[in-house]
């Protein structure tokens, strides 16, 4: 598993137009976010924070449930400090998703559901704005929008509070074998 050190930086891969994060030993990760959601100071390099570590460890946290593989986890989480770190700003599309009135204010990296005519997803709180909240796709599964758009994994939206609903896992199953 992959820990946050202090060798870690941000940088803007500009022939890719692709922000990356050096981990060091040779290792490059590129993240999900496209250029053009991108706010300016994600062109310059800069250090891997200690907020940046505090949001590895929270996000880290909350998506150990998510039946991922434990490098999948690994890339929802850096994306996801990507996005919290980098991306603009950007206005809810909420028409997209049934309105559910679950939670009011989710927690940051919390695991939701939204739901859609064509099918649901998980999602995780990449940050809270009041009544919205930016989130990112942890389903591996593309996500239907309306028919013809989808999310896929570490897509990001934004979409009102009141269309998520609180994602419930059964750890029982998965920490028991059946014994008939």
């Amino acid at each position: 598993m992959l820990k946050p050190n202090n060798q870690w930086t941000w940088f803007y891969d500009a022939e890719g137009q692709q922000l990356m994060l050096d981990l060091g030993a040779d290792m490059m990760f590129k993240t999900a976010i496209p250029a053009n959601r991108l706010i300016p100071d994600a062109t310059r390099r800069i250090p891997f924070s200690v907020e940046d570590a505090t949001l590895f460890q929270t996000y880290s946290d909350m998506v150990h449930h998510l039946p991922l593989t434990a490098p999948r986890r690994a890339e929802l989480v850096l994306n996801a400090i990507a996005a919290h770190r980098y991306h603009k700003p950007m206005l809810p599309k909420s028409w997209f998703f049934t309105a559910c009135g679950d939670i009011d204010a989710p927690e940051l990296g919390e695991v939701v559901v939204l739901e859609t005519e064509h099918g649901q997803g998980h999602f995780i709180v990449v940050e809270n704005s009041g009544n919205a909240s930016l989130v990112m796709s942890a389903s591996l599964e593309p996500v239907s929008l309306d028919g013809n758009k989808m999310l896929n994994f570490c897509d990001t939206i934004k979409v009102m509070n009141d269309r998520m609903q609180i994602a419930y896992f059964d750890e029982m199953k998965h920490q028991y074998a059946k014994v008939s």
